[in-house]
């Protein structure tokens, strides 16, 4: 039962991160617009993914635990460059694709600035869905922010809470995801409820 329910768990994530981003890339490709995306809140995003893949690498943990995770920096990085790009800010990338290579050499230079990085990869993590929510509470509009992604972000922490149980059983790691999946629900519930308020006015 359990060695099935963990292949469900991580076969359902995988599939999921595959095409998480889509909905939000279309919704700005079809607008042509970025407007409601916190760009402060996809950086500080990726920047959680990027420390979050570092450590499972750095500590040999199972691939399986965290394959989606270069997908999703992948699909980030995309969504990025379609926001620089709408908003004419497309000489930014090159300064920040050399900050990302900088941290990702200078993360495993040593033990101690990994596991520093880790701690602060779930504040991280937790004030770039900070940054999405201010964003909506500012504009009281959702724009082209989607509910699909955020609530395929929730169902991946749910499923990464269940298989970190079942494997490495990190305590750093369970923190992050059940962080992860009450801010992604919040959020996820901010844009249903914008968009509700859209509908009726």
């Amino acid at each position: 039962m359990a060695p099935g329910l963990l292949d469900l768990a991580h076969w359902s994530t995988w599939a999921v991160c595959a095409v998480i981003k889509l909905p939000q890339l279309a919704a700005v490709l079809a607008a042509g617009s970025a407007r409601g995306i916190s760009v402060g809140s996809l950086l500080l995003e990726l920047a959680g993914f990027l420390v979050f893949l570092r450590y499972q690498i750095y500590y040999g943990y199972p691939l399986q635990t965290y394959l989606e995770y270069p997908i999703i920096i992948a699909q980030d990085v995309v969504l990025l460059l379609f926001i620089l790009h709408f908003s004419g800010n497309m000489k930014r990338a090159l300064f920040y694709a050399v900050t990302f290579g900088g941290a990702w050499y200078m993360l495993t230079l040593q033990k101690w600035i990994i596991d520093l990085a880790m701690n602060l990869c779930t504040l991280i993590s937790a004030a770039s869905k900070l940054a999405q929510l201010q964003c909506l509470w500012q504009t009281k509009d959702s724009g082209q922010v989607s509910a699909l992604t955020w609530s395929m972000s929730a169902y991946t922490c749910a499923t990464r809470i269940l298989t970190t149980v079942m494997t490495t059983n990190d305590l750093a790691v369970l923190i992050r995801f059940i962080t992860m999946l009450v801010l992604n629900i919040w959020v996820t519930a901010t844009i249903l409820h914008y968009r509700k308020i859209k509908k009726t006015d």
